[in-house]
């Protein structure tokens, strides 16, 4: 896989040493149980797969050498290059403006800018509508479009759908800026419709069998379905793609269950002709991630630390997995460890941060679980890391340790 060139202070020399190690190991990625780090008082167990992916390092690469080239124009992001807000304050201090927020409300007016500023397209891609705009300003995107591979891998899939007649079925958040660019490409093409979850799934499949009132589709997808949308005709073929940031394993569960949908209405000699597998649409970074978090469950843990932006969706999904079987706390750097006694987190169920005391259990070993979302630097992993480690004694050295793993 290609080498990006990000800066130097997202890196870790410990992380680095463990991932290539890892992949030296196990360069088919079929183990996925997590590397433990044992430092006498405290151990920690790293997650098989974790930082950076393909998408995000490509995109982060793109934005550093854009400014570098340009050092006489006006940059700008159309919004947030990554989830991440400590990547996003270092872009916004190299002097990349944003123009709009994550859900789409504007800093910048359109026609503040000019056909002599740059404007980067974010990992997360963008509309087509947005793309028309930028060209009727004379604005050249093509060397600045950091949309991930992934991305644009879904949106090929919902178009081939839709040339086979299809609907495209959705899974994502429909405010989200990933969902709202796949929508817009998908419905050049193809009736669509945004599911958030396998609840909403099961309300389409109602829908799908008659067994509920085929007006009550345009209350319950208020927002989320395509102009001129008939549920009477629109959903006799469907397939799933998704927002690639989502739990892989709930995105198969929302196909599945569409599929015994038409099984049942069609019979399984016929399903075929309405179902159509989408499975290929699924992230590798994405499932590897996830995938890994399985891992650390099986681990006997006393806590689990997951560093990112409060706003990633990949990361969320982390945090859900771990919460299931150990207290998990979502932080977005090393600073919100405020001490060995207090931690301030992110709490994903009530959207705010909460402090918790004596987050540490005292006793003569403590394991910890550490990972992060696609979009977060190995040097804030790094950080968390060595903060956590701080208040224990007796510790052994970071090179004392690997050397033991090696």
């Amino acid at each position: 896989m290609k080498k990006f060139d990000i800066p130097d202070k997202y890196k870790s020399s410990l992380i680095a040493e463990i991932k290539k190690m890892r992949q030296e190991n196990d360069p088919r990625k079929k183990d996925y149980s997590p590397t433990y780090l044992d430092f006498g008082s405290v151990g920690f167990y790293i997650t098989r797969h974790f930082g950076f992916c393909y998408g995000v390092e490509n995109a982060i690469e793109i934005a550093y050498k854009t400014v570098d080239a340009n050092p006489d124009k006006r940059i700008f992001l159309l919004s947030e290059m990554i989830h991440n807000p400590g990547v996003n304050s270092d872009l916004q201090s190299n002097g990349i403006n944003f123009i709009m927020d994550t859900e789409g409300n504007h800093y910048l007016d359109w026609d503040e800018l000019t056909a002599d500023d740059i404007v980067i397209i974010p990992a997360f891609g963008t509309t087509l509508e947005i793309e028309k705009k930028l060209r009727k300003i004379g604005l050249q995107t093509e060397n600045y479009n950091t949309t991930c591979p992934f991305v644009e891998k879904v949106w090929n899939r919902a178009y081939s759908l839709g040339e086979k007649d299809y609907t495209v079925v959705i899974h994502g958040k429909h405010n989200h800026e990933e969902t709202r660019a796949t929508f817009s490409h998908s419905i050049r093409n193809a009736k669509s419709v945004i599911v958030r979850d396998i609840e909403e799934t099961k309300l389409l499949a109602q829908i799908i069998l008659n067994e509920i009132p085929e007006e009550n589709f345009y209350k319950i997808f208020k927002g989320k379905y395509s102009e001129g949308f008939d549920p009477q005709k629109d959903l006799q073929r469907v397939g799933v793609v998704n927002q690639t940031t989502m739990l892989a394993s709930e995105t198969q569960a929302i196909a599945d269950y569409l599929k015994e949908t038409m099984i049942n209405k069609f019979g399984e000699e016929n399903y075929k002709d309405h179902f159509a597998d989408t499975r290929d649409t699924l992230c590798y970074a994405t499932n590897d991630n996830q995938q890994a978090t399985y891992g650390l469950l099986e681990t006997k843990s006393d806590f689990a630390i997951v560093v990112g932006g409060y706003n990633s969706s990949n990361t969320s999904h982390i945090v859900e997995l771990l919460d299931e079987k150990f207290p998990t706390y979502f932080i977005n750097n090393a600073d919100k460890i405020l001490s060995e006694k207090m931690i301030r987190h992110f709490d994903i169920k009530q959207k705010s941060e909460l402090t918790k005391e004596n987050f540490i259990p005292i006793k003569d070993k403590v394991n910890i679980v550490l990972t992060s979302g696609a979009s977060c630097p190995d040097a804030y992993v790094d950080d968390v890391l060595d903060k956590l480690l701080s208040y224990f004694d007796k510790r052994k050295t970071k090179e004392e340790v690997i050397n033991t793993i090696k």
